[in-house]
């Protein structure tokens, strides 16, 4: 897997962003069990064509100057899958930021919170047009991609795959553009619970 490349990822899914993480700490309070390591393509594709598996990258450079690990998979997109940033962020003792989407129903997700706190929340339903989650308040870039400043009424609110990759990018890395990268190391697949 030496001289391997990043394979991009996030359309159609769903990750974690954990600011500078111990794997082990992650998969532990994720009580995930390790199956190993996985070149990029097998990775992103047991993350794409299973929802009982999550693969985790190694540490990545991204906003903030910080360095963040990448947790994905389908099994986060499940709708029994309750994944609770707040509690994992306590946890952990660091900033956890959720992300996901999947533009065939226009399911547009994200979270995020810092040392237990939320920061903020929100999720969008596009198919029905509905606002289906709305905690804290938009920062500048959420703003830039439309959302009002605060939830008044019905808003009329348009939100795209796109926007959640800029404002992953934003937040900690956006994972499509990995793409061809040199890879920092092998991704490690996990099975989940």
């Amino acid at each position: 897997m030496q001289g391997e490349t990043m394979v991009g990822f996030g359309h159609k899914q769903s990750w974690l962003a954990v600011r500078d993480a111990d794997v082990e700490a992650l998969t532990g309070a994720l009580a995930l069990r390790d199956l190993g390591t996985v070149s990029w393509r097998d990775g992103i594709d047991l993350a794409y064509l299973t929802d009982d598996r999550l693969v985790v990258t190694p540490p990545l450079p991204g906003a903030r100057d910080a360095r963040w690990l990448l947790a994905t998979g389908r099994w986060l997109l499940r709708p029994n899958t309750v994944v609770d940033v707040v509690e994992l962020s306590a946890t952990l003792g660091t900033e956890v930021q959720l992300f996901a989407t999947y533009r065939v129903s226009e399911l547009h997700r994200w979270a995020r919170a810092v040392d237990g706190v939320a920061v903020r929340a929100f999720g969008f339903l596009g198919e029905i047009g509905e606002v289906t989650e709305w905690r804290g308040d938009p920062d500048d870039v959420e703003q830039s991609m439309g959302l009002p400043p605060a939830l008044d009424g019905e808003p009329d609110i348009l939100v795209s795959e796109h926007d959640v990759m800029r404002l992953a990018g934003a937040w900690s890395v956006d994972p499509s553009t990995l793409d061809a990268r040199p890879a920092p190391g092998p991704l490690h697949a996990y099975a989940t619970p």
